[in-house]
């Protein structure tokens, strides 16, 4: 069976080429590219070449080329659906469960792509051709955009009375036209009727630039419609999972670091029209999850510039609320404030592209600042709203998923927040100050973090509460004596321990005899002492926290166990096969 083209696509937008093959290739950049010596071929020289913008590698000592599935089939020897899973797991995606299902859908989404099709080129063509839309060309011409932004986003725009729906349905059922969201039907009239009519269209694309869905504009000022409307969701096209311009502004991702993301679809062509060709709009939806991490894989700075006024500024702290827990490492997100009234569209037009740049480089702050300079004019200088303050940041700081960036931003607003109350805060000041550790410094902790799997670190959050608990976990051994690590160092010191508190002696980690390099790493990088230290160390909750660590290893081994199925499956598709897969995954559940 064939994977879905947007199941394969999906794993391309997460991951970059260089991404995949830096795991095998020691990559450097060069200008646009990155070079390496081929893994094809034993060589001095590199001849290895790494396009993230077009998607490929090509070697020129064995003219090998092709995009991440062709690398991995080639130097691991894998088949295409194993190559599939292999970059799905990298990618974070749950593998594809293949069903009878799957034809059905794939024909539907070639109809679905079909349709748009049709639909955003006929409507395209009548705004640049047909005399009776001079209405809308005056609109964009009073917006200072002309022909070239039209046929650049391939705007278009439907009459008021329009009547596409009679040729679509010649080709497309009725069902399959309403499913697309374009259409709908007025029941008391008996007739179907488009969604978009009476406004400018904005192809929304995939990433491979295939139009999926709408946004619509109103040309009247008409108080009792929307300004602004979207497709609705539909099995193939979810808001919060995509984002206006992705398509194009990917492509940059190579020359440039940072994203601007706007609120409308007016924004991004107008910033375009001045040269800022790194602009996506978020659908008109709040920040996601999903759309951080997708602008991630691409963009090192994602640079929030909402429109400057009170709704654009609620606007901005949702997303930022919102989205600080998925900061990482080496990406930072960015609020731009405009002054008031200004949206970017307008502001880039009145001022121009340098004075924009220039303005975000002087103005734009960071997630954390941002957070801290919003609640820090909601506080006054005394005890109780001092402390509702702190609350509320450390709250916000909790929410961030990557443990060295939750330290590096709950050390920041603790040391700010000392600065409030300079004399009673001072002994605490002091100790922030000396505690805090910069920002490189956390992001060289993360990227030696990066050479370890998620076993790992779960295994040195067990035992390094096993370490620092030995007296309680003698008189509970049988806690520790049947779990299953994975790493064969880890379960040398784990059968080691064991021995030892079997023993009866009286033992301490210095008795232990362990490698003080292997004690280093274990408490650099346990998760686990972080959480031991923000909670009483009673001795339940000590307890409590070893069985979680169990349980997260027990789901390891599933899930180990589950991809082995999963590939069997996909191999001899059998009913005995499926139903041990299937029990498995139950399991899973129920742990």
């Amino acid at each position: 069976m064939k994977y879905p083209k947007e199941y394969l696509d999906e794993i391309k937008t997460r991951l970059k080429v260089s991404t995949v093959v830096s795991k095998s290739v020691a990559l450097k950049k060069r200008g646009k590219e990155y070079v390496g010596l081929s893994p094809f071929k034993t060589e001095k020289t590199p001849s290895f070449t790494v396009n993230d913008e077009k998607e490929f590698y090509h070697c020129f000592a064995t003219s090998e080329h092709g995009n991440i599935f062709d690398f991995v089939m080639k130097t691991q020897n894998f088949k295409f659906g194993e190559a599939v899973k292999h970059l799905a797991q990298l990618a974070g995606m749950q593998p594809y469960m293949f069903s009878k299902q799957d034809e059905e859908r794939e024909k539907k989404w070639k109809e679905y792509l079909s349709i748009y099709s049709q639909y955003v080129d006929f409507y395209h063509s009548e705004l640049l051709k047909n005399e009776k839309h001079s209405n809308a060309r005056d609109y964009l011409k009073n917006r200072s955009l002309g022909k070239d932004e039209v046929k650049k986003f391939k705007i278009g725009y439907i009459e008021k009375n329009p009547n596409f729906f009679d040729k679509l349905k010649n080709e497309f059922s009725e069902q399959t036209l309403v499913e697309s969201g374009l259409f709908y039907l007025d029941e008391k009239k008996n007739t179907f009727v488009e969604r978009f009519r009476g406004r400018l269209i904005f192809p929304i694309n995939n990433i491979s630039g295939q139009p999926i869905a709408l946004g619509g504009r109103i040309i009247e000022n008409l108080d009792y419609l929307a300004k602004y409307i979207n497709s609705p969701e539909t099995n193939f096209f979810k808001k919060g999972s995509n984002l206006y311009n992705l398509d194009v502004a990917r492509k940059l991702s190579n020359k440039i670091d940072h994203i601007y993301l706007v609120e409308g679809y007016m924004d991004v062509v107008g910033l375009s029209k001045n040269g800022v060709d790194n602009a996506v709009a978020n659908l008109g939806t709040s920040l996601t999850d999903k759309q951080i991490l997708t602008l991630n894989q691409f963009f090192d700075d994602i640079i929030i510039c909402f429109d400057g006024d009170e709704s654009g500024y609620k606007a901005a702290l949702r997303a930022a609320e919102n989205s600080i827990k998925e900061l990482r490492p080496e990406k930072q997100i960015s609020f731009l404030f405009l002054p008031q009234k200004e949206d970017p569209d307008s502001f880039v037009n009145k001022n121009g592209k340098n004075y924009f740049l220039d303005f975000t480089k002087k103005s734009k702050l960071t997630i954390h600042q941002f957070i801290f300079s919003h609640y820090k004019k909601q506080t006054e200088n005394d005890p109780s709203s001092l402390a509702v303050f702190e609350k509320k940041l450390r709250s916000i700081a909790n929410t961030i998923k990557d443990n060295f960036i939750k330290k590096y931003v709950l050390e920041y607003f603790l040391e700010k927040i000392s600065e409030l109350t300079p004399y009673s805060n001072l002994n605490k000041k002091k100790f922030y100050i000396k505690k805090a550790k910069s920002l490189e410094t956390t992001k060289k902790l993360f990227n030696e973090s990066q050479s370890l799997t998620g076993v790992e670190l779960k295994e040195f959050s067990l035992l390094y509460l096993i370490m620092n608990n030995l007296n309680l976990l003698q008189s509970n051994i049988f806690l520790i004596e049947n779990i299953k690590l994975f790493t064969e160092i880890n379960k040398k010191i784990l059968a080691a321990i064991i021995v030892k508190l079997r023993s009866g002696e009286q033992i301490s980690i210095e008795t232990l005899g362990l490698d003080q390099q292997l004690l280093d790493k274990i408490n650099k990088f346990a998760p686990i002492k972080y959480i031991l230290k923000t909670k009483s160390k009673n001795n339940h909750q000590i307890l409590e926290f070893l069985e979680d660590i169990k349980r997260d290893l027990m789901n390891y081994d599933l899930e180990f166990r589950i991809q082995e199925l999963e590939s069997k499956f996909s191999e001899d598709m059998s009913e005995a096969t499926f139903n041990e897969l299937k029990e498995l995954k139950k399991e899973k559940n129920i742990n």
